[in-house]
């Protein structure tokens, strides 16, 4: 059996030798060598990595960040390509995942690509941490954070990392490894992450609790304008009443604004589980390469908590002008829980307008009582 490490380092690999080498035919040559794998054959980029490493020689390979401060934890002129991102975090906030926001920006431009509590970009949408791999994002054992979205700029790349706890960070460490190429292929796309949340999703009522044929109030994982495909979703939900909160289908629109493409036929089976992942008394967290739900804790009760996640990176769902990626909560959008998600696409353009960051207190998941 192929192991799934393995799987997902030659699928970047792939990435990185495509965008290091644009645009070169294959001769008769070198298809005669096709059995020999891509990191069998000569490179055109230079490995590098930025990291929060002790310049003076020591051992202080972190960076303290004040309460409110904001860390520049990388920054590189192109044309090159970001491949992996580690960091972990001594924090003295009990809510430092969803406190701390990651932002990340494309050829100079002053508005985000990249946007999201920190926890939440790594799929740990609740703001505590949960052993889990999969293909692009994973959380080890000692609370580290890994991401391997292969991540292409023409002119620049810059992330940073601002505390907006009232405490301080006591150690930020980061690891970023990436590549100078010679040029990227004309088709290159930026990487996008955005976060988005209703805590709570507003429930309809009524007749219109029956029949949604159009998505009008579905949870929205994110919108955008321009060409490109999107890559996945990775959400967090904390219910406010018991009951199961998964019969919201999945409804993605592409390139039309009224009517959706694409449509599923629950939250589970979007997240490539099925019957409520196991229901109240048998639900098991899961964690696989395109797929999971590793966080599964008081299944189908008030305060239950999931985090999901779904990869596209079979099928990358494609659009040439506009995509708008929803989801019911609950059936026709009959349930008021608190959904907390992050959205991850690639486009041409290297930025969007991103909604505003919901503050702190809005960020930190509680359950919303009946009034």
């Amino acid at each position: 059996m192929a192991n799934g490490s393995d799987d997902r380092r030659g699928f970047l690999l792939g990435l990185a030798v495509a965008a290091a080498v644009p645009g070169q035919a294959q001769t008769g040559a070198d298809r005669e060598h096709d059995f020999l794998p891509g990191y069998a054959r000569a490179q055109k980029y230079k490995s590098l990595k930025q990291s929060s490493f002790d310049t003076t020689g020591g051992n202080r390979d972190y960076w303290p960040i004040a309460g409110g401060g904001t860390r520049e934890v990388f920054r590189a002129s192109g044309p090159g390509v970001i491949t992996h991102i580690w960091f972990t975090i001594a924090a003295r906030s009990d809510h430092h995942l969803k406190e701390i926001v990651l932002r990340g920006y494309w050829d100079g431009n002053d508005k985000p690509s990249v946007e999201a509590p920190i926890g939440d970009f790594f799929g740990l949408n609740l703001g505590q941490y949960v052993i889990y791999e999969s293909a692009y994002l994973a959380c080890s054992p000692g609370k580290s954070l890994n991401c391997y979205f292969v991540m292409p700029y023409q002119k620049s790349a810059r992330f940073t990392v601002t505390n907006e706890s009232t405490q301080p960070i006591d150690a930020f460490y980061s690891n970023i490894d990436y590549q100078n190429v010679p040029a990227l292929p004309s088709d290159a796309l930026y990487f996008h992450a955005q976060y988005r949340q209703a805590a709570p999703c507003v429930p309809v009522t009524g007749e219109a609790a029956k029949l949604n044929p159009n998505g009008e109030h579905n949870y929205v994982f994110a919108e955008t304008r321009g060409r490109g495909h999107l890559m996945g979703v990775t959400l967090g939900v904390l219910q406010n009443a018991d009951g199961w909160w998964g019969e919201g289908d999945d409804m993605i629109f592409v390139d039309d604004e009224a009517k959706p493409l694409i449509n599923g036929t629950g939250s589970e089976d979007y997240f490539l589980g099925s019957w409520d992942f196991g229901g109240e008394n048998g639900a098991i967290p899961f964690a696989h390469r395109q797929y999971g739900a590793p966080m599964i804790i008081a299944a189908e009760l008030t305060g239950g908590r999931y985090c999901c996640y779904r990869w596209h990176g079979d099928n990358p769902v494609t659009f040439q002008r506009y995509l708008r990626h929803t989801i019911e909560h609950g059936h026709a959008n009959d349930r008021g829980d608190n959904f907390f998600s992050s959205c991850y696409w690639y486009q041409s353009e290297p930025y969007t307008n991103f909604p505003a960051l919901p503050s702190v207190a809005e960020r930190i998941p509680k359950v919303v009582t009946a009034r």
